[in-house]
């Protein structure tokens, strides 16, 4: 795939808010600067270039869309169309798809349109949420989960770590359930499956004993539903049993997965908890009780942060707060791990995997693909930046799956389960992999030459030209420096050498 200098070109429009209603799109009459933007943002360059006209038309043009830009002059946008025209323009090899047949995949033997589905929270709770996300493309929606409970939700109720640019990191909620009646429920899944037949209806549900989750599943199949999710859970719904205290005991994940089952003849996933040391066990039972498939990860229960003047975490409710669940890019590494070990479970062999967790771009979504997922659930970057997303989610998976010669999704699920280990002991130890320096990239900051020596081995000192010059006796290819290199101007080298 073509990047703009690996990623440079996302570093360089940090300070761009990703707008709606964008006015620099105002004052550009031959192209959608926003688009541009949000394509290289969501590493979609290809896409990007593609779309552009065949002379490149900011080369005598005054740039009034970076005056208009809501931070006027700090986000470079002449310069990173320029860049897709000299850079990444030069370097496409491959048209942009005419069609999206390769997504085309399917759930339990239910087609999807595409692999990615709303997942179970705010951004698919109503009628009119979902309706504006099924036509704006995404393939199906895991609507909130449904339950008799009587909910009534804290104010606030999120919080969030944010990166230096105030994108968010880390995503805390202490959400409940769907604040809606049962019937009302089932009305708004009527009228989804009449308006919109070819998307894809997951129906969440959480019940309080056998019979609850046997009703609410025989409900959702009369009224609509093409599967049902099972709400194992919820860190939110811990006391009274519910939510993830019954994915943490498998015996009450499979006798309430036995009871749904019982309940209806639609496909049956069960979501597991990420607050426990394996997750196999669970999925096991879960499969036991006849789940057709997993759901995984739902949050992670979480605290974050201290107000340093009231001690209160966030968020703060009248001098209170929770543990919450934790959704958002911080978790997708952990999320990841558990979709391997689910992946790699020969006992859970035949089971569809709907995995989510962290997922912004494309890249996020194939990655999960790799490991064995089969669709994707996204919520915490639709809050963040919209429905609009799907547009580079389908671009990017097709794009790639293009590049690669697949004809279809399913040809990349597992790819990447071969070459995972659950431990450290296989890895190969004899040989070191030195870093290289890119010295046009190289501002001299001295970044990786503070890293090595505070933190690594020493291996890296400055010459008088403020460039950087490594020791290979002392360098043991840690790589810590190509990891804190704020230019990308250090890259793993291209030869082993064998230890000394």
């Amino acid at each position: 795939m073509i990047r703009i200098e690996p990623d440079i070109g996302r570093i360089d429009m940090i300070r761009c808010a990703l707008c709606g209603q964008a006015p620099c799109d105002n004052a550009c009459e031959t192209v959608r600067p926003s688009e541009l933007l949000r394509r290289i943002w969501f590493h979609n360059e290809q896409q990007a270039v593609q779309s552009l006209p065949a002379e490149n038309p900011c080369l005598t043009c005054p740039a009034p869309c970076e005056k208009t830009c809501v931070r006027p002059g700090e986000v470079p946008i002449r310069d990173l169309v320029n860049r897709l025209y000299y850079q990444v323009k030069p370097e496409c090899e491959t048209p942009v798809p005419e069609n999206e047949e390769r997504l085309k995949c399917d759930l339990c033997g239910i087609p999807l349109e595409n692999p990615f589905l709303l997942a179970s929270s705010v951004v698919a709770s109503t009628y009119d949420m979902c309706a504006r996300a099924f036509e704006a493309g995404w393939a199906g929606a895991c609507f909130k989960t449904v339950c008799t409970l009587d909910i009534h939700e804290a104010s606030p109720r999120y919080s969030a770590i944010t990166g230096s640019d105030g994108s968010i990191i880390g995503f805390k909620n202490v959400e409940q359930l769907s604040d809606h009646s049962v019937a009302e429920n089932m009305e708004i899944f009527r009228r989804l499956k009449a308006a919109y037949p070819t998307k894809f209806i997951l129906a969440s549900i959480m019940g309080q004993n056998e019979e609850e989750w046997e009703k609410l599943a025989r409900m959702c199949e009369e009224n609509g539903a093409d599967a049902v999710e099972l709400n194992f859970s919820c860190p939110n719904m811990a006391e009274g049993g519910l939510g993830s205290d019954i994915g943490q005991v498998p015996e009450l994940v499979e006798r309430f997965t036995a009871a749904a089952k019982r309940g209806c003849n639609i496909p049956v996933l069960a979501k597991l908890t990420p607050n426990v040391a394996t997750m196999s066990p669970a999925a096991e039972a879960a499969k036991r009780g006849g789940a057709d498939g997993i759901a995984a990860i739902n949050t992670i229960k979480s605290i974050v942060g201290i107000n340093l003047h009231t001690y209160v975490s966030s968020p703060a409710v009248h001098g209170r707060s929770a543990v919450g669940g934790y959704s958002g890019s911080a978790v997708k590494p952990i999320a990841m791990r558990f979709i391997a070990e689910l992946g790699k479970n020969p006992r859970l062999e035949g089971l569809h995997i709907s995995a989510m967790g962290g997922v912004e771009t494309w890249k996020d979504a194939l990655d999960y693909i790799l490991l064995g997922g089969r669709s994707i659930q996204v919520a915490t970057a639709v809050m963040q930046y919209g429905y609009r997303i799907i547009d580079d989610l389908k671009a990017g998976l097709n794009m790639y799956l293009a590049e690669k010669g697949f004809s279809s999704v399913g040809e990349a699920v597992g790819l990447g389960l071969d070459s995972i280990s659950e431990t450290t002991d296989t890895l190969e130890r004899d040989t070191v992999l030195f870093p290289q320096f890119v010295r046009e990239r190289c501002i001299g900051c001295g970044r990786c030459m503070i890293s090595c020596g505070d933190g690594g081995h020493q291996a890296i000192r400055l010459n008088e030209n403020r460039q950087p010059v490594l020791d290979g006796k002392k360098c043991v290819g840690c790589h810590l420096c190509v990891l804190v290199c704020p230019q990308q101007a250090i890259v793993p080298g291209k030869k082993r050498v064998a230890l000394r």
